[in-house]
């Protein structure tokens, strides 16, 4: 009976994209000590939702095109949907892409001695989550049968290891499309992509997504013929960006990018007719860990450090014409700066507040057939996915999701280097082990 019970469940799913682009000119955030009010919009800024229920449980993923998604937005998003929808809290996955070339939507402390960084605009954030709900509101509202299908495909080109072009990386593209049961139809579709969308950088003064708008766009155009809601993901990409492939910054790169990445996925699905299902179970667990803090240098210490750096980044503005080690000094000169930061506050006990902004950090696990969509707050680099990925089959690791971290989980080679993403984190880089284990035991235990 059991079994006969299972094989009846048809799944419903709908989706719903809507525009999240700010109304009014906005301070572009992601590059430290530069001045980027935006002049107009390239392309908007959408929230993607993506509704799933399998007659018992009911999921939601929603990607945001914004940079960070704070712990406190995802509490507040989260309630506004259960309380509209009825879907358990434990069950909505709320993520962010890290585009670049977007608004202020958490305060970061490393940004706090950088004084071109506006804080929060309060009214935007609350305009922010209230189109996050309606968007979830109106997937849910439009969920009718439909079936799932998996396929993995391999975006090699779109990037690589920032600080090692022949470094640990993760090419893979997991990508879960939804069609309707009947007409074939794709109504959504999930892309978990490793890679920092950073082709445009502070010269950039339109609003954009950066290349996963265009992977989108191109996806919706080529390959599924519609403009169905595409929900981009970021995974492990802390260590990962298109830093030594990029030809420019323009929006013309950005859009080669986003079109390896959407061939990558397009000639996947044609070459391998994937298979798909609507007799899948769903399923939802999560955690709430603690993470190791960082013991921070003396504030002798990191000035010396800073000294160095910024020593070496003039040696190089003077010997070197190649751009990639320039801009590899200039954000370890960034880290620098902030690692001071990090010091002085340190000492003053400073640091406090902004912990409790982030912890506990949250792990969960949405499981859909056999597929574990794990998802993990902060910047991670890409050696802890990897680790993951050996242990288990067919997880799938999204990052930047569910809240923030205030900054990077590194490996002890990251922090032993001095590299950028050391100096300006505030947790130890055994955080990045224990979100290893306490994921495995979650996959493992629920």
């Amino acid at each position: 009976m059991a079994d006969m019970a299972k094989e009846s469940i048809k799944l419903v799913a709908g989706a719903h994209s809507t525009n999240i682009t700010p109304g009014k000119p906005v301070f572009l955030y992601g590059y430290p000590f530069a001045e980027r009010l935006s002049t107009g919009i390239h392309d908007w800024l959408l929230s993607t939702a993506l509704y799933i229920s399998d007659g018992t449980e009911e999921v939601v993923f929603v990607a945001n095109d914004i940079i960070f998604i704070s712990k406190a937005s995802v509490a507040r998003i989260r309630k506004g949907i259960f309380e509209k929808t009825g879907v358990p809290i434990k069950n909505i996955m709320i993520g962010a892409t890290h585009t670049h070339s977007g608004p202020v939507t958490v305060d970061c402390l490393v940004g706090a001695k950088d004084k071109v960084v506006p804080k929060v605009d309060k009214e935007y954030l609350r305009i922010m989550e209230s189109k996050i709900i309606d968007a979830v509101c109106n997937a849910r509202k439009d969920a009718a049968p439909s079936e799932l299908g998996l396929a993995v495909a391999d975006g090699t080109g779109m990037g690589t290891n920032r600080h090692n072009p022949s470094g640990p990386s993760d090419m893979e593209i997991p990508v879960l499309v939804v069609r309707k049961l009947y007409t074939e139809e794709c109504i959504a579709c999930i892309l978990v992509c490793s890679m920092h969308p950073t082709v445009l950088h502070e010269d950039s003064k339109l609003i954009s997504g950066d290349f996963p708008a265009f992977a989108r766009e191109i996806l919706q155009k080529k390959y599924f013929m519609n403009e169905c809601p595409i929900l981009y993901f970021s995974g492990a990409a802390g260590n990962k960006s298109p830093r030594h492939i990029a030809k420019d910054n323009t929006f013309e790169e950005a859009h080669r990018i986003g079109g390896i990445i959407a061939k990558a996925i397009g000639s996947e699905i044609k070459r391998n007719k994937l298979s798909y299902s609507s007799d899948l179970t769903l399923s939802s667990h999560r955690k709430y860990i603690d993470l190791p803090k960082r013991c921070f240098p003396s504030i002798y210490e990191a000035k010396m450090h800073l000294r160095k750096s910024m020593e070496k980044l003039e040696a190089l503005k003077k010997s070197s014409g190649d751009h990639r080690k320039l801009r590899t000094a200039e954000v370890d000169w960034f880290g620098a700066v902030e690692s001071l930061h990090l010091s002085e506050m340190s000492e003053s006990k400073a640091l406090d507040a902004a912990y409790e902004t982030c912890l506990p950090a949250e792990i969960q696990v949405i499981k859909i057939g056999d597929w574990s969509f794990v998802s993990w707050p902060g910047e991670i680099f890409v050696e802890y996915a990897l680790e993951v990925k050996k242990k288990l089959e067919n997880v799938f690791l999204i990052t930047l999701a569910n809240g923030e971290l205030q900054g990077y989980i590194v490996t002890e080679e990251a922090f032993r280097k001095g590299f950028y993403e050391a100096s300006n984190s505030i947790f130890n880089y055994t955080s990045g082990q224990v979100l290893v284990e306490e994921t495995l035991d979650l996959l493992k235990n629920g």
